[in-house]
Order: structure tokens, then C-alpha cells, then sequence
């Protein structure tokens, strides 16, 4: 039997298969469908002279297709979703790996040169404090 909500789901693709399958459907006729599955069964019989299993039959198959389409989006976006947060890992790995690195070569440099580190660290602070200090005067 016919899903009527995987119908309804699928409405406006499904609407397009059967204008393409039975091309006196028309648009009209095809806006009408209100959920009601035996009303549209039986206009399209109606209308085409096909018979009613022929035509339940090609609305399970678009109905099938339409839900396995949404099926394969979905495992889709699943698919792409993993492998974004895998390169986020990735990423958050390779930046704290330099961190790690910039740290230590720092921490070298300090220790290999003490009165040089302190002196540029003076000397940054001195200029960080004249640079604040005109910059609370122009207010």
C-alpha cells in the first residue's frame, strides 16, 4: 500500500514523475491532491485509463525512490559531518602541536640567553606602557 506521508513528503518531485509519465495530468489537477491517496488513484485512472494496480504500483515505485533518495542525502551529509569534525581534530591537533613547539623554543631561548630575554621583555613592556599612555592622553 501507498505511505501517504512519504507521499506527501515527496509531493512536488513525485507531482513532476507523473506529469512526465501521464502528460494529460495537469498542473491543476495535480495541486488538488489534498493527501487523500485512493482520490488521486482513481483520477489518474480517470484521466490516463490506466488500470488502478498499474498506477498504485507506479506510486509505490516513486515513493520508494523518493524515500531512498532522502536516505542516501541524509547518510550524505552524515558522511561529510564526520569528516569535518575529523579535519577540526586534525587541525586542533596540528595547532596545538606548534603552540607546544613555540613554547619550548622559547623556553630554550630564555634559558640559553636570560639577560637578553629579560631586557627585550623590559623593553617590550616600555613601549607597550608609552604606547597605552598616548593613547589614554589623546581621549
Amino acid at each position: 500500500m501507498i505511505n501517504q506521508q512519504t507521499l506527501q513528503g515527496n509531493w512536488n518531485e513525485i507531482k513532476g514523475k507523473l506529469r512526465t509519465k501521464w502528460g494529460q495530468l495537469t498542473n491543476d489537477e495535480l495541486q488538488s491532491f489534498d493527501g487523500n491517496v485512493e482520490r488521486l488513484v482513481g483520477m489518474i485512472q480517470r484521466k490516463t485509463g490506466e488500470a488502478r494496480n498499474s498506477v498504485e504500483h507506479y506510486l509505490e515505485e516513486v515513493s520508494a525512490n523518493g524515500a531512498s533518495m532522502i536516505s542516501q542525502a541524509s547518510e550524505t551529509v552524515r558522511d561529510y559531518a564526520h569528516q569535518a569534525a575529523e579535519k577540526v581534530q586534525e587541525t586542533s591537533k596540528q595547532a596545538a602541536e606548534t603552540m607546544r613547539h613555540g613554547y619550548e623554543e622559547a623556553e630554550k631561548v630564555v634559558r640559553e640567553r636570560p639577560t637578553e630575554s629579560v631586557a627585550v621583555c623590559f623593553g617590550a613592556g616600555v613601549l607597550v606602557g608609552v604606547f597605552v599612555g598616548l593613547m589614554l592622553r589623546s581621549r
